[in-house]
């Protein structure tokens, strides 16, 4: 049987109360990304920042770091800013994750004005097709606009 030695002894990984914790890793145990892979790759696409700058997946954060976090599609991107509470190397549920980090109130009310701005972008499409007399009426208008 083999003796460990101290010195090389694994680390906790499970520890809730560990001072520094790789961006990558809280970013998923947050629930900011589904997977640590996808976590990376936004990383390295530049969405997300640590103290205003472009960060590497291996740059460690503590708690009280504010980090600014853009996720979604191209038409429905929303930008978080939030400060690290917490770390933990575990994925939890939804409500374990939302203890891990604040967001601020900026950020908040930010997106809030975002959202409404594309609600009412979306006000200006109607709400089904036009038929096929509605057509016409509109064919035979934009004739007589010419």
């Amino acid at each position: 049987m083999k003796k460990m030695n101290k010195n090389h002894s694994q680390p906790n990984h499970s520890e809730a109360n560990a001072e520094r914790m790789r961006i990558d890793k809280w970013l998923w145990a947050a629930r900011f990304y589904r997977t640590r892979t996808l976590a990376k790759e936004a990383i390295e696409s530049g969405r997300v920042h640590y103290a205003g700058s472009r960060v590497k997946t291996s740059k460690e954060i503590s708690v009280g770091d504010e980090l600014n976090i853009r996720q979604g599609s191209a038409t429905a991107m929303t930008e978080k800013t939030v400060v690290v509470e917490a770390l933990t190397a575990q994925r939890g549920n939804a409500t374990a994750a939302q203890m891990l980090y604040s967001e601020t109130e900026e950020s908040i009310a930010r997106r809030a004005y975002y959202a409404e701005q594309r609600k009412l972008a979306n006000l200006a499409r109607p709400d089904n097709k036009p038929n096929k007399k509605e057509r016409r009426d509109l064919e035979r208008f934009r004739k007589n606009q010419d």
